[in-house]
């Protein structure tokens, strides 16, 4: 294999503000910090032809290099994939729903289904934890809809893009644009498997679709007896770059997972020492809330509504179209494979 030689990331100063690093810490093919000439073009082509079409928000190098990469840099099937997200942000009103956002359900919800981003892994990305065992679907929507829980997803996902992965930037000292993945399995057993995998497939179109190569590592922990024969069934399907980000382990994960994760920053249910005041779960402890390597969100410099809030109304999802209700609503995509996180 040609060793990747270490070049200039090319800017543009139309779109190009970061105020963060801006390569990759390890030398990878169609990373920024290690394209090669081609590959910088086809990001100029791509800008290019989304620019003849009338788009003019989200064609940074680094946002256009991240579908460029999700599609093996063949730029027309990327240019689709960015067209496609378009039309499902303007559809959803995501731009608009970022800023005035707010869940005051979470805690609530978390009692069946918790989902957090915490502090960080020893790479300096952030920690995304999702506690699969105890979803309810029944009991979560009298508390919530799926409308709601499928748009604080997006907007989770948005936060994560900034301010996020940008104060984990700063405080690495390189660029950081993916996460560290734990999902518990623990409690998942035969009569809960279709109600949770069910849904964990309908909403996986998000990340699959819409926010491509966000996944460092995932650790799928507690996994039940059995489900080894199925991954392994399931992992000659994926691309090998992606069946590497993957570990499935059983009840005996600390090890493993203390590897990865320093024991200060995991919290103490999975073999770490955190105990964050009001638990983990609700803290959003990281970089992000640390006064040196945190800054405002783009989106809070430039759409922040003061005053606007949304409330909980009753809703359901539909697909291909916005869902009714007061509240903007997040559809799935159409979902042709099971995925836990974009690759």
């Amino acid at each position: 294999m040609a060793e990747i030689t270490p070049t200039d990331l090319e800017l543009d100063p139309k779109y190009d503000d970061y105020e963060y690093p801006t390569k990759a810490p390890i030398a990878q093919n169609g990373h920024a910090g290690y394209l090669t000439p081609l590959q910088q073009a086809q990001v100029h082509q791509l800008r290019l032809m989304l620019e003849a079409e009338g788009f003019t928000k989200r064609l940074d190098t680094l946002t256009l290099l991240r579908f460029l990469r999700a599609r093996k840099f063949d730029v027309n099937l990327s240019k689709q994939m960015f067209v496609e997200c378009e039309k499902w942000r303007k559809e959803t009103n995501l731009d608009e729903t970022v800023p005035i956002w707010e869940y005051p359900e979470k805690e609530d919800v978390f009692k069946y289904y918790p989902q957090y981003y915490h502090k960080t892994d020893k790479d300096g990305r952030p920690v995304y934890i999702e506690q699969l065992g105890g979803i309810d679907l029944t009991a979560m929507y009298k508390i919530t809809t799926a409308e709601r829980m499928i748009t604080n997803l997006a907007v989770e996902y948005e936060r994560l893009s900034d301010p996020r992965l940008p104060a984990c930037s700063r405080k690495s000292g390189y660029l950081l644009e993916t996460c560290c993945t734990i999902m518990d399995l623990k409690g998942v057993g035969l009569t809960k498997a279709p109600q949770v995998f069910g849904y964990v497939k309908q909403v996986s179109g998000l990340s699959q679709n819409y926010y491509p190569e966000r996944l460092g590592r995932l650790y799928l922990i507690n996994a039940p007896w059995g489900f080894s024969t199925v991954w392994n069934v399931i992992k000659g399907w994926l691309d090998p770059v992606t069946v590497q980000k993957i570990h499935v382990l059983g009840g005996s994960y600390q090890k493993q997972l203390l590897e990865q994760v320093p024991a200060e920053n995991l919290p103490k249910q999975f073999g770490g020492v955190c105990e964050c005041a009001g638990g983990c779960a609700l803290s959003d402890m990281g970089p992000w809330r640390e006064k040196e390597w945190a800054r405002p969100a783009k989106w809070e410099q430039t759409e922040a509504k003061a005053d606007a809030t949304i409330t909980n109304t009753p809703g359901e999802i539909k697909e291909g179209a916005a869902a009714g209700g007061t509240a903007p609503a997040i559809e799935t995509a159409d979902v042709k494979a099971p995925a836990p996180a974009a690759a």
